[in-house]
């Protein structure tokens, strides 16, 4: 992913992220923020204090390497991996895809990163400014994957403020496969046991049945899962117009709107709301993240939207999103969650 640029977009999609994460990088260190100031966008969730509710998605800086420079955008949350035990170079290339016409991205990466140790050596403790969430997830060529997602469970809880279980990615095959029955129920059950302090999301798929979607919500209730993250990419493709939409991979941006609109809805109801939920997929501007609070959910993270409205996005949605609470004399951003839901 790249933020929006006309040169940026002239090179390869992937080339062009790695550039703008290294720009980023620098600008972070130079300190010289663009937030504005929210202190009404506060909110707790899972017992942690988020300066406001527009997070940063996994997938955008996997390693770690411009933390600071994301949270000098303005978000109030930084998620960062998915990491894996090992370095792994991910997917051949090219696998990250453009569609304009769609305001979309495509990509099959395949969890590439430099490994977990590598990126724990950059970040920080927890307690910091924003909050800093650590995605995990399970090498390619893993005999035992509950035992990687133990292991960067593990390793990952005393420098994050929260961890995320990533078992939705499409582009591992056989991953999906622990969101169902007793997989899931061991992994979750392995992941909270070593977890200590720590709070634990779970994120998972937008391409799920209605009975997927209450054996999820009943297996992350049952072994006290802090938060669910609604949802990764999607191999469905609807109604596309871009020349890349038949490459494979999962589908981000404008287009998974609907469906994770709908798939919010589905875990509201599924969980009975005794659990939070996190709303991906298609956010790219203050009305909708306003109405995904609205619809349910206690935080939203942004992705793909970044690459076509570029770095200025988080600051306008929180000054966008602050006005319209105000504008409705809604005192908080908790006093909004599911108001359109109940």
């Amino acid at each position: 992913m790249a933020f929006y640029h006309p040169i940026l977009f002239r090179l390869d999609a992937e080339r062009a992220h790695t550039l703008t994460i290294a720009a980023l990088a620098a600008w972070g260190r130079a300190g010289t923020p663009l937030a504005p100031s929210v202190p009404h966008l506060a909110t707790t969730v899972a017992g942690i204090a988020f300066p406001n509710p527009v997070g940063l998605a996994a997938g955008v800086d996997k390693d770690g390497r411009a933390i600071d420079g994301f949270f000098g955008l303005g978000f109030g949350s930084v998620e960062i991996g998915t990491l894996t035990p090992f370095a792994q170079p991910g997917n051949p290339k090219p696998r990250i895809f453009r569609l304009p016409e769609d305001r979309a991205v495509i990509n099959r990466l395949g969890f590439n990163n430099g490994g977990l140790d590598a990126a724990l050596d950059r970040v920080r403790s927890p307690g910091g400014e924003g909050v800093l969430g650590i995605n995990v997830g399970a090498n390619k060529d893993a005999s035992d994957r509950t035992a990687d997602y133990v292991q960067g469970v593990t390793r990952a809880a005393p420098h994050a403020d929260y961890i995320t279980i990533n078992i939705s990615s499409p582009n591992t095959p056989g991953l999906r496969d622990l969101q169902h029955g007793t997989a899931l129920r061991d992994l979750l059950a392995a992941c909270t046991a070593a977890k200590g302090e720590t709070p634990i999301f779970l994120k998972v798929a937008p391409d799920l049945e209605p009975a997927d979607i209450d054996d999820i919500a009943r297996a992350a209730i049952d072994n006290r899962i802090d938060a669910l993250i609604v949802n990764n990419t999607t191999i469905s493709r609807p109604g596309l117009r871009s020349a890349n939409a038949k490459e494979t991979g999962g589908l981000s941006g404008a287009p998974l709107a609907p469906l994770a609109r709908q798939r919010l809805s589905d875990f509201r109801k599924a969980t009975g709301a005794a659990m939070p939920l996190i709303s991906v997929g298609g956010i790219g501007s203050a009305a909708e993240a306003y109405a995904r609070l609205r619809a349910g959910a206690s935080l939203v993270q942004l992705y793909t939207a970044l690459v076509y409205e570029g770095p200025g996005l988080p600051a306008r949605i929180l000054r966008e999103l602050d006005a319209l609470l105000k504008r409705d004399g809604v005192a908080s951003v908790a006093d909004a969650v599911g108001v359109d839901a109940r």
